[in-house]
């Protein structure tokens, strides 16, 4: 058990460092990815269409904590089972939904195979840190942090997945303008899907109130938080009529 929780301290930690590290490089400069990828990368290079990218490189995620519950069925209490479920229930919706009906670019492959080996990094050490390290108690589900993260969860997945919805209807299928997104999050927020991302694994993080979690959670942050900080400009560089009140990522404040 020793060994078990040094692997997931030490990979914890090199993912919270990693994270902070994102968040430091992309400040600045915006990954090249969507409507900030310049037109020399959008015209070399092996492209993948956006359904088959996100759902190749999100599946890690997904299959490797249901691999290790079936091979080894520790989590038995209910507080561990809805950890699990919350985990593998976003993936699914990424791996099986978000990919059949998004409508992005095509995706650079080494994004595709950099998110693979992310995915698979972090599925790893969230189902091993749940099924293997994490002892808790029955009567878990009854806990402040429990019911408090899992509220934080299941608001944040709704607010990603209605504000990636807004976003597939803004234009047709032959459309290839940008257009300024309107409702729900959106009203105050230009990163709307990325707050709820955010929110939702903070959420998971409480929930579980584990290191790796945690972890994650920080790394979530960083990579997407500046995206969108980048959107943000990107809309308020390109329409003169865009929301002067609407903040990147947090509600009246940033």
């Amino acid at each position: 058990m020793h060994c078990t929780q040094d692997l997931d301290f030490y990979m914890s930690i090199s993912l919270a460092i990693v994270g902070l590290l994102f968040l430091f490089r992309l400040a600045g400069t915006p990954a090249l990815y969507g409507k900030h990828m310049q037109s020399k990368y959008k015209t070399t290079g092996i492209l993948l269409s956006a359904k088959c990218g996100w759902f190749i490189q999100e599946l890690p995620s997904f299959l490797i904590p249901v691999g290790a519950i079936l091979y080894n069925q520790a989590c038995r209490t209910t507080g561990c089972t809805m950890l699990l479920f919350m985990f593998c229930g976003h993936y699914f919706q990424r791996t099986f939904i978000y990919s059949t009906f998004t409508r992005g670019s095509p995706i650079p492959l080494y994004i595709v195979a950099s998110a693979v080996l992310f995915c698979s990094y972090n599925g790893f050490l969230q189902a091993h840190c749940m099924v293997f390290v994490a002892a808790y108690p029955k009567d878990w589900y009854m806990d402040i942090r429990f019911q408090l993260g899992v509220v934080m969860f299941f608001l944040g997945m709704g607010i990603n997945i209605h504000s990636d919805q807004i976003l597939r209807k803004l234009r047709k299928p032959t459309e290839v303008s940008y257009k300024i997104p309107q409702g729900g999050m959106f009203n105050f927020v230009s990163g709307a899907n990325y707050l709820g991302e955010i929110l939702e694994w903070y959420g998971y993080a409480i929930a579980t109130w584990s290191l790796p979690a945690f972890a994650f959670a920080l790394f979530t942050m960083g990579c997407i938080g500046p995206r969108a900080y980048h959107h943000h400009r990107f809309y308020l560089q390109t329409f003169k009529d865009y929301p002067k009140n609407r903040r990147a990522l947090i509600p009246f404040i940033f």
